[in-house]
């Protein structure tokens, strides 16, 4: 048995990509995207005909009607080889705003009903923000479901659990990033791997907590840098991977043990924490790796929405 079949005895595997044609041959049961993974595959020639097709069929709209087209076009194309889910992304630059992320994911959802698809299919994804969060927290009663991305504190973790958010996607590697930038020559890479890596740690107390407290918010991890951090997550909810990761955990056999367990979690001493807003600001104003790659997020994500928006208007020329 390969890593990859290992893997997925113990957690459900995603891939983490707009290339829907690499799908097949991994056999994820979900799949995720973002404005970058798309950015990323409309500017192929395999998936440009897409953009220009969608475009030329609603080339009447408003523009961000026509991005929520272009998103759904491939997801629809995802839900063709998965069996699960797609997580689907509101634009990055409606971060701080409740009622708009709200209204948007109304729209997807409905153009996803639209062409078929259930919205037990479909995960809204979300920014943590505190006003991401409430809008996930409503939408979340409305029947659809929301992927809270761009996570990296334990308070967004239980905020999320506490809006009975459907799932959560906190990152690995852009936590390990940070840490490694941080420490500068001081950091050692053998010995802040696996169950060390900061990233790593963070999704784990995450879990455990999530575990011993029965919440039932999935954690999903998301954005490794290697196949490392991956292993050491082996037990998770599920877990996100890039088709570059999938292929290398294909290629090997070494073992997988699980990392994670839940009755270890249940048995152990958590204590309980909540927050409400104010508790929340204050604790991600007090987390600074946090605080500056959640606010480095949003703005990445924007700047590739706001390319892919200026692809869309040139094909509208």
């Amino acid at each position: 048995m390969n890593q990859l079949d290992a893997l997925k005895a113990l957690t459900t595997v995603v891939a983490d990509t707009g290339n829907f044609r690499q799908l097949a041959q991994y056999a994820p049961r979900d799949a995720t995207t973002n404005p970058t993974l798309i950015l990323k595959a409309v500017q192929q020639p395999d998936y440009r005909p897409l953009l220009d097709e969608t475009v030329a069929a609603h080339r009447g709209a408003p523009l961000a009607g026509i991005v929520d087209e272009v998103l759904v076009r491939f997801g629809l194309e995802i839900l063709k080889v998965v069996p699960g889910r797609v997580s689907t992304e509101v634009d990055a630059r409606l971060s701080f705003d409740t009622a708009a992320t709200v209204a948007r994911a109304r729209h997807l959802i409905g153009l996803y009903e639209k062409a078929g698809i259930g919205r037990e299919r479909v995960l809204i994804k979300i920014a943590s923000t505190w006003e991401g969060i409430q809008a996930a927290r409503a939408l979340e009663r409305e029947g659809i479901h929301c992927n809270l991305t761009l996570l990296f504190a334990f308070c967004q973790a239980v905020a999320c659990g506490e809006a009975g958010v459907t799932l959560i996607s906190p990152f690995v590697g852009r936590i390990y990033d940070w840490h490694k930038k941080a420490a500068g020559a001081a950091w050692d890479d053998a010995a802040m791997a696996g169950v060390n890596d900061p990233g790593v740690q963070s999704v784990a107390r995450i879990w455990r907590y999530f575990k011993h407290y029965d919440i039932a918010t999935e954690v999903m991890g998301a954005s490794f840098r290697n196949v490392g951090q991956i292993l050491a997550l082996a037990g998770c909810d599920l877990l996100t991977i890039s088709p570059e990761l999938l292929a290398a955990l294909q290629a090997s056999d070494a073992p997988v043990p699980r990392q994670l367990d839940a009755a270890e979690a249940k048995a152990a001493t958590i204590h309980a924490v909540s927050h409400a807003e104010p508790a929340f600001r204050w604790s991600l104003n007090e987390d600074a790796m946090a605080t500056e790659k959640l606010a480095e997020g949003i703005r990445a994500f924007a700047a590739d929405a706001i390319k892919l928006d200026r692809l869309i208007e040139e094909a509208k020329a």
